[in-house]
């Protein structure tokens, strides 16, 4: 069961790492621009980070705007069910190991969404980044 924790190295919490996932500038640290998906109720933003050496192959991070949920309770709840979607499914997407990877969950519903839409767009954003990383454009 170990296998499917998640430790500290697979989050994304570098503040500079975190500017350049979210900034199309000269200056980034991403291979190539940073691409992006939507799989509602989510969105997705990742990019490539070669400059990264240590720390997990894919590190992430989970936005739930105050705009879209008011109560804090409920952008607990939910930060807690993309967290969860991740941490089950993310073993069954193959990344490729020597490319670090940086990617941010965006939650873009004004609802709260049950487990299972959570998970099947968790799912469906890890295999188009699995699919874009094996056949790079």
């Amino acid at each position: 069961m170990k296998q499917f924790g998640l430790k500290k190295s697979d989050k994304l919490c570098s503040p500079t790492a975190i500017d350049k996932l979210f900034s199309r500038g000269v200056n980034s640290n991403c291979e190539n621009t940073p691409e992006s998906t939507i799989a509602f109720p989510l969105r997705a933003v990742w990019c490539r980070n070669d400059i990264r050496q240590d720390g997990s192959a894919v590190e992430f991070l989970i936005s739930v705007p105050k705009k879209r949920l008011r109560h804090a309770v409920d952008r607990v709840k939910m930060r807690r069910r993309i967290r969860e979607a991740y941490r089950l499914n993310r073993h069954n997407y193959e990344m490729p190991s020597e490319k670090k990877i940086d990617l941010a969950f965006i939650y873009i519903s004004n609802e709260l969404k049950d487990y299972q839409s959570v998970e099947k767009s968790v799912c469906r954003i890890l295999q188009k980044i699995a699919e874009s990383e094996k056949n790079p454009a």
